[in-house]
Parts: C-alpha cells; structure tokens; sequence
C-alpha cells in the first residue's frame, strides 16, 4: 500500500525550518565543539542558502559538500536544497583521486569544503569547473584560488532566504555516491520525496523515534545509513543529534556514549566488532541509555549478536538498506530480532525473492532479492544502462542474495557476485564467514570464491586476535573446527592470515579485491 505523499514538497523546509519553528531553543545538535539549538542551525541554513544565491547557484545546480560530521554539513546540505539546487555529499575522508572521479562525473559549479580537503580537492585536477569555494574551518588560500571564500564570511554578508523554493516532491535533491563495494561509486538520484518516505516508514514506523530521543551514528552524514541516523531521522522528530567529526575509533565513541547519553545507536558489523575486542582488553563501555541499537552495511553475523547482546545488553536490529533506496527496506521490529537475519519488510515496502528468470521461489530457497518502495532512486546520474538494468519497473535489483524463512523473515546470503557455486551448490560466503567468527582466534574474516582448475572453491581470509600465530597450524585448526560446524562443500580449501581486510569507508568488505 503506497504512503501519502505530498505533491509539493521541500526537505529543507520539513526537516529544519518546521522544527525550528516548533521548538526553536531545543539542541538541535550535540557533539564538537558546540551545542546548537534548531534556532540557530536553521538561521545558518538560510544564510548558507543566501551565499550560494549570492554566488550564483540556482536551481538544479549540483553543489559538492566535503565536510566532516557538524552543524555545518546540516546547514550547508539544507541550505542548498531549500533553493532548490543539489546537495551531493561526499566522504570528507575521500583520497584525490576519488574526488577526481566525483567531480568529473558529477561536474558541480559550487562547492563547500572543509580548510583540510581544499587541498586535495584542487589536487585532483578536475576542480576547474567550480565557479566558488566555501571554505569551512579556516582561511580561504590567498594566491592559489581567487575562486575560495571563507564560510564565516559568506554567511555574514549574505541575506538570510526564509522562502524555501516551491520544489515538487519528485524534483531531484541530492545525490548521494555508493561505497564502493563493488567498484567506481557511482551518484543515485535522490527526489525531496524520498527522504520524507524513509522517515515515514522507518525512523517513526520501525524504531519509534521521538523528541526525547538522542542519536549517535557511527556510519558519517555522507552516507545514505548515517545521514537518516544523525540528520534527517532525529531533526524529523525534534530531537538531538550527536555528531562526532573524527573517526570513529572504539574508545572514543565508548566515551561519547558515556557523556551524552545517546538513546538510539547506530554502527555497522564492523565497529560493533571491534567494540567488543576493546571490550575484551579491558575497555570500560556503558551502553544502558541505548534503547534501540541498529546495524546495517553488512549483515550482522550471528555470533556477533549474540555477543552484543550478552556483553553490551542490547539487542540489535540488523536491517538491510541501500543507497538506491535509501535507507532501511528491511528490518526487525524492536523485541523481535533474530540472530542472522534482517527481520521482515519495513511498512510501505515490497521484498521479493527470485530467481534468475525473474520468478518468485519458494520459502527457505536462495534466491534474487528484489525491492519496491517509495523511496526509490530515480536512477543514476547520467548512467542510463545501468538505472535500466538496476530498476525494473518499480522494482529495484538490489544485488543480493536472500532466501525467506517459513516465519517471513529474511536471511542475507550475500551479494550477487560474492556466491559460488561449489559442486552444484550454493555456497553464502556469509554462512561461512559466520562459522569462522564462532572461533575464538578470529576476530574477522572474508570468504571469496576462488577456480581452481575451473572448479569453484570457497577461499578465506583472516584476521587473528593474536600477532604471533603460525599460518600452517592455525590454518589446520580452522579447517578441523569447520568440519563439524559446515558441509564439506562449504569449508574453504585455503586460509590466508592477513593483518587487515579490504574495506569500504563504511565498513562493509570489498570482496572483489580479494578475488
């Protein structure tokens, strides 16, 4: 059943000035290195909506926003969308020769960079093409761009627009680039319409959000899960954000969790992980102001949930989301989580599992996941094959491997490209990943599938707790420990201890670097 919609519609205007209106001295943002109030971050919005007038921008226009987690990012997205030109975030962290890629591909005439990035960001080579730089967290450069101005200067002497532009509810906001995980990221399309329905459906629908609430995301604000999580989710409902610029290490998000108390978290497999080695050597963590804890990225092994839940006491909602449709489209309902699964359909979406005819198949069978929702990208930027062979109708293929239980309840297999098929059956990297993390000496772990004399054979990589360990023994160990845990089929044929995994910004594990 489709949500209600509005026909007119602008994201700046619900997810900031609305609520500033409302409650105008509630903190809109906590963290470094200061409180705001939806006054004051909204007032920054406008006049950032101001200055991009003043320089220029206009409807349509893409705007390139480097910056890290902060009242600015906020203002500086918000202020681009309220008159009505484009927001295209992208990771702050980013090396040169990713911004080469964004900036080639997305050809923005505006830009709002952190002192930090301007650097690279000129360094790239493909910068020509933008007309102003705003520069966020310091000086403008003298003598290298007369194109770079400073941030605190542009608000300063722009008019503040308290008109957001009359934008339709289909008209493009902002792009937003995939990961990675499975090469060249490339720009999802993103309407005003899309960010309200993933609000709708999953910040209120699923975890209940509300103005008492305080959000901490892991995940950063560029990126599709961290932008619901500690933007738009939390300034929807009223409520605080905890914004946290650098990165985020174990023992200093253990901290923020302690001095402000977040009520819902967010992370990824990964981190939540890597909590729990810390945890393991001695680092003190309190999590009992959280009462909703959310995983997403990656699916959330089995054993790592069970480990959360009986060291941090928490249970975890592992959902399953995407940039295209841009957050959650699957997800357990909070007290009703299961260890290895994303749970069922988030309200006004559609899951399906196919197979390679298009099919539906049968409950407990692998198969292709297939999604339709409201939120749907509305295709890739200037990619047009590709948005042919990733939306099919209203459907969206998202590349992944699932089977449905008999209780509804999905089970990620893995991507696409990650299964293999090893002597006429499929094998889920995932299944084996998760019985390798049940070993006390691995603390990660990656399966790939490998030929070998034009077989296919499952392949692992993995990362030991310990630095001292002898390659050939462990490797014999782990096969023994695997034999009473996985069908022959399924244990790989070779372990390669390695001191890190490829991975993502956000975390997930680029599996194709391993193949």
């Amino acid at each position: 059943m489709p949500i209600s919609l509005p026909t007119r519609l602008n994201i700046a205007e619900h997810f900031l000035a609305r609520p500033a209106r409302e409650h105008p001295s509630r903190i809109a943002v906590q963290g470094e290195p200061r409180p705001y109030t939806y006054r004051e971050l909204a007032a920054m919005a406008e006049r950032a909506a101001g200055a991009l007038l003043d320089a220029g921008c206009r409807r349509g226009d893409r705007v390139l926003v480097v910056l890290p987690d902060s009242a600015e990012f906020i203002a500086g997205f918000f202020g681009i969308v309220r008159i009505g030109a484009i927001a295209v975030p992208v990771n702050s962290g980013a090396p040169v020769s990713d911004y080469a890629h964004f900036l080639a591909d997305c050809a923005p005439r505006f830009a709002i960079v952190a002192a930090s990035r301007l650097e690279a960001l000129l360094e790239s080579g493909k910068a020509s093409g933008i007309e102003r730089l705003i520069v966020v967290g310091g000086p403008a450069p003298k003598g290298k761009s007369p194109r770079a101005t400073r941030w605190e200067e542009c608000l300063a002497a722009a008019p503040a627009v308290t008109e957001a532009a009359d934008t339709a509810a289909s008209e493009p906001a902002f792009f937003l680039y995939t990961s990675g995980s499975g090469g060249t990221p490339k720009a999802a399309v993103h309407r005003h319409q899309d960010m309200m329905v993933t609000f709708e459906c999953y910040a209120r629908g699923v975890l209940g959000l509300h103005a008492e609430d305080r959000t901490l995301s892991v995940s950063k604000l560029f990126f599709a899960y961290g932008m619901g999580n500690g933007m738009y989710f939390p300034l929807g409902v009223g409520a605080s954000t905890i914004l946290y610029p650098a990165r985020p290490r174990p023992e200093a998000i253990a901290e923020m969790v302690s001095r402000y108390r977040p009520t819902a978290f967010f992370a990824v497999p990964t981190f939540y992980g890597a909590l729990l080695g810390q945890m393991e050597r001695g680092l003190r963590v309190d999590f009992s102001s959280v009462r909703l804890a959310v995983s997403a990225g990656e699916p959330l092994p089995a054993e790592l949930f069970t480990r959360c839940r009986e060291r941090l006491g928490i249970e975890i909602l592992d959902g399953i989301g995407s940039t295209e449709m841009l957050h959650m489209f699957l997800s357990p309902r909070p007290g009703a989580a299961r260890p290895g699964s994303c749970g069922i359909e988030v309200p006004h979406y559609e899951a399906c599992v196919v197979d390679e005819e298009g099919q539906p198949v049968e409950r407990g069978e692998i198969g292709n996941l297939l999604v339709r929702g409201e939120s749907a990208f509305a295709g890739y930027w200037n990619k047009p094959e590709l948005t042919e062979r990733t939306k099919r109708g209203d459907w969206v293929v998202t590349g992944d491997k699932f089977f449905q239980d008999e209780d509804g309840y999905f089970h990620h297999c893995g991507r696409s490209d990650d299964m293999m098929k090893v002597s006429g059956m499929w094998v889920s990297p995932g299944e084996v990943e998760n019985a390798l993390l049940a070993h006390e000496g691995i603390a990660e772990a990656a399966v790939v599938g490998r030929s070998f004399d034009g077989l296919m054979k499952p392949v692992a990589y993995v990362v030991a707790r310990t630095e001292r360990v002898n390659e050939v023994e462990f490797a014999g160990g782990l096969r023994e420990f695997l034999r009473g845990r996985l069908a022959g089929h399924k244990i790989p044929v070779e372990f390669h201890l390695v001191r890190e995994l490829p991975k993502t910004a956000t975390g997930k594990i680029q599996r194709y670097k391993l193949r």
